[in-house]
């Protein structure tokens, strides 16, 4: 068959409800792939190495137990946007990342979980709650 022949033919038609199918599948996909990225067992990690110094030092700070320069430095975490993993309220706690330059609290924070003497898990967020990323010590 030459290529002349084949640009000859006739494409092939799809019916609508076909079409409607195959767009309704697509949708789907793109939805389960977006909610496979943003759950919280499927959360990024990020090396402590890798995060700003501010937030390393806000880390060795949380392991020795303060002192903290913020009041709200240590309360509960309600994680009510559920990107963290599930867990009984009172589990999470919250930390300030200092932000050079900020005139108020700043957007970063890292959130631990588990006793506060002994965190199970931390996570790191640069845009206040709308992101975390698992630290990997």
């Amino acid at each position: 068959m030459t290529a002349a022949t084949i640009a000859k033919r006739p494409l092939p038609t799809l019916s609508v409800a076909r079409c409607a199918a195959l767009a309704l599948g697509l949708v789907a996909l793109v939805a389960c792939a977006a909610f496979a990225r943003t759950t919280p067992e499927a959360l990024p990690e990020v090396a402590l190495a890798d995060l700003p110094r501010e937030a390393q030092d806000i880390v060795a700070l949380i392991g020795r137990g303060g002192p903290f320069r913020y009041d709200r430095d240590g309360v509960v975490f309600g994680n009510r946007e559920k990107l963290l993993p599930a867990k009984p309220r009172g589990y999470y706690h919250e930390y300030t990342v200092p932000t050079p330059g900020a005139r108020n609290r700043g957007a970063r924070r890292i959130i631990c979980g588990g006793p506060r003497a002994a965190t199970d898990a931390c996570y790191y967020t640069e845009d206040h709650y709308q992101s975390f990323r698992r630290i990997r010590r």
